[in-house]
């Protein structure tokens, strides 16, 4: 009898511990590129570890300190090991992930260096807790601290725990599918799929085919057996988007839908039941189709059991500088361009443009802006022509320039005191400027206060 090795025994039972621990953890080589990566990893970035291992690790995390000072690369430069340091991730979807990360440097059996591990634990619940009790401004994804936006936030959990038929109401750009994902999060659904589809780019019968499914031979290309979004939604949330844009025939196949909870595929005489929780969305005034008769009353009273409406950007102002922010942060990342923050006078043009596209138009200034921006910060020139030239039309209120004053660039004395106030606390000094570490750390850096 072949006696086992005790050394392989080892080495499987680590590699069972990795695969049970709750906290990600991977390993790479001196070359950076990962050569390990367990279970809870692949859950945090959403990405298998056949597709992880070979790669650069920033390429994986896309941590905001990939860029900067990366705390695994001191550790293998022979500084300490970090310690449940503060950091925010990006997983395959650019969802930003707070987490607290730990390194150390692997050695042979020589003690020479060989690569480094990094324990990296998910707080993104912690982190919501806190941003409650502190008053913050991000809650799933949905940025803003106006007084309509704080009335979301507030009704947001209850509505989605309620397991009621959602109808989100609002311009194009204003946000819907984040708060139609946000719905599903907070759901007790959060673990099934969530599936959505705007009605507005198919026909009546390629949508009817791609809600409820379609049998082998029902239409001249169909092939195959193929489910609808119904069935794939099963257990889940389904999102409607655009759901103004479909014709009263339609409607009337979907009102069965949703009233009886079945759908019948097309070539198929048996109809199923599924369990699907619906969120609809619209850009226009539904009550008054209705009025019109250009879209059924029955329908629209069983999708706005719960109606939630969303402002438009120029109604909400005082949100713009909080959106800028976040959203330089994320494409800064996304692009891996060391943009440090946004000019007083750009913000002020910010401010004052209407933004007809609403939050997507910000979005696509702001990404506009760090791919042509040569400096450090983003100046009015480097915004889209027609923001840049405008031409306000009215003169700021003595409250929004001490807003604006508020919300641009803290000057460097300003840093400084709150700095050695907090004992040079990064995560006290950001929450007591009201900034995130991301931007306090840019603002250090431009002020010559770290290398």
């Amino acid at each position: 009898m072949v006696e086992p090795d005790p050394a392989t025994s080892e080495c499987r039972l680590y590699g069972q511990i990795l695969e049970s621990i709750g906290e990600a953890v991977f390993t790479v080589d001196l070359e950076w590129r990962v050569t390990s990566f367990n279970a809870a990893a692949e859950r945090l970035v959403g990405l298998d570890r056949s597709e992880a291992i070979g790669m650069r690790c920033r390429d994986v995390f896309r941590a905001d300190v990939c860029h900067g000072r990366c705390p695994l690369k001191g550790t293998l430069e022979g500084g300490p090991p970090a310690r449940d340091l503060r950091v925010t991730v990006l997983d395959r979807h650019m969802r930003e992930v707070p987490v607290t990360i730990s390194t150390a440097a692997l050695r042979d059996a020589s003690g020479r260096v060989v690569g480094g591990v990094e324990i990296l634990r998910d707080i993104s619940d912690v982190e919501a807790l806190r941003r409650e009790l502190h008053g913050q401004a991000i809650f799933e994804d949905i940025v803003g601290r106006s007084p309509p936006m704080r009335e979301l936030f507030r009704v947001l959990p209850d509505v989605a725990r309620s397991g009621a038929t959602v109808l989100l109401q609002g311009p194009s750009g204003t946000g819907k599918e984040l708060v139609a994902r946000a719905i599903h999060r907070l759901s007790p659904r959060a673990d099934r799929p969530f599936v959505q589809i705007n009605c507005a780019a198919l026909p009546d019968t390629l949508l009817e085919s791609e809600l409820f499914g379609h049998r082998k031979g029902a239409f001249t290309d169909a092939r195959e057996d193929a489910p609808g979004r119904f069935a794939v939604a099963d257990g889940g949330t389904l999102f409607l988007d655009e759901i103004a844009e479909t014709s009263p025939s339609f409607q009337v196949k979907l009102l069965r839908a949703v009233q009886d909870g079945e759908i019948q595929p097309l070539g198929d005489r048996v109809a199923r039941k599924v369990d699907v929780r619906l969120v609809a969305a619209t850009n226009r005034d539904l009550s008054e189709m209705v009025r019109q008769r250009t879209f059924r009353e029955d329908l629209y009273y069983r999708l706005r059991v719960v109606a939630l409406d969303l402002p438009p950007l120029c109604d909400r102002r005082e949100d713009i500088p909080l959106l800028a922010e976040h959203l330089l942060e994320r494409v800064a990342i996304r692009r891996g361009r060391p943009v440090m923050g946004i000019s007083p006078a750009a913000l002020r043009v910010l401010y004052d443009y209407p933004f007809p596209g609403n939050v997507r138009e910000l979005e696509n200034a702001i990404e506009r802006a760090v791919a042509l921006t040569s400096g450090p910060s983003i100046q009015v020139g480097d915004l889209p022509p027609e923001i840049a030239r405008w031409q306000p039309t009215r003169d700021p209120t003595s409250s929004e320039r001490a807003f604006l004053a508020h919300a641009v660039e803290v000057d460097d004395v300003d840093l400084l005191a709150a700095l050695e106030a907090h004992r040079w606390n990064r995560q006290d000094t950001a929450r007591a400027l009201g900034i995130s570490r991301v931007t306090l750390w840019r603002r250090m850096k431009t002020a010559g206060l770290i290398p």
